[in-house]
């Protein structure tokens, strides 16, 4: 029989945001050990540091899969994540889990030098979220919180820090979310961090922060010229891999509408062509 933690979610842009970390339990031949999970969307940026514990062990996304359709219509996605435990560059354990809507399924952990399964229990944690969420991405820490304020802090590597002021929602309901994806197709994830729009809030505002893989270093986007765009903003962004192009959308009084971007070769990122998607 499946084990279900209930797990506190909400789903904005199609993509769940869950109270992190999510603590873990299970126990061994010696004793019971616990650790906190953090991952992203699509199990990006995953990491896990067990109780009383500093370091932290980088997971690396073996599959995720989307199953929107099995199911049947109007009920809730499932999203099957497996990542691979990765010590000191070498592979330590799997970790697996399925999510759906606000339920997390069977999660499990398996050892590799003997292949000892454990099936991982969620621990209730006291009192609400905190808000406070973390990536490892390219090998830096990136902080944040979803909920009560806006710092970003990103730790690198070597040490250096960075930290930024992001955007925050007006509405004390609304949550600040995050996605990691690769904007500009140079085969880096780079970050994006989003809120609802301060009108009707039926569209989200983007800031993206692009990896550069020569400086090891993450810098904020540099917005189009919306001179002739639809939207002045970076709303709703979608990638589209095949055509390299940037998908925006925004709402204009009953209207909708619709901008394309490609980057030049500059990394500048340039207004192609809009259109209207027409009224309600």
């Amino acid at each position: 029989m499946k084990k279900l933690f209930l797990l506190i979610v909400s789903t904005i842009f199609g993509i769940l945001m869950h109270a992190q970390p999510i603590t873990l339990k299970y126990a061994t031949e010696m004793k019971e050990l616990r650790l906190k999970l953090y991952y992203g969307n699509g199990g990006k940026g995953a990491f896990i540091q067990y109780e009383g514990k500093k370091e932290i062990i980088p997971l690396k996304v073996n599959s995720y899969r989307l199953d929107t359709i099995s199911q049947g219509p109007d009920q809730p996605a499932h999203h099957y994540f497996v990542w691979d435990e990765m010590v000191n560059g070498k592979l330590n354990g799997t970790y697996k889990m399925m999510q759906m809507q606000n339920v997390i399924v069977d999660p499990s952990y398996i050892r590799i030098r003997d292949f000892m399964h454990f099936n991982l229990e969620l621990v209730e944690e006291e009192g609400g979220p905190d808000g406070d969420d973390k990536y490892l991405l390219h090998g830096a820490m990136i902080s944040f919180n979803h909920f009560y304020n806006n710092k970003l802090l990103i730790e690198y590597p070597d040490g250096k820090k960075m930290s930024a002021e992001l955007p925050f929602p007006d509405s004390p309901d609304a949550a600040m979310q995050s996605f990691i994806e690769d904007y500009n197709f140079d085969g880096y994830d780079d970050l994006a961090f989003t809120i609802p729009d301060a009108g009707m809030g039926v569209y989200n505002m983007f800031t993206i922060y692009l990896y550069n893989p020569k400086t090891k270093r993450f810098n904020q986007l540099k917005e189009p010229d919306y001179s002739k765009s639809g939207c002045s903003c970076l709303c709703d962004v979608l990638t589209n891999k095949e055509k390299k192009l940037l998908q925006t959308g925004c709402r204009g009084g009953a209207s909708w509408h619709q901008d394309l971007y490609r980057f030049d070769k500059t990394g500048i990122l340039r207004w192609v062509r809009s259109r209207e998607l027409g009224e309600d």
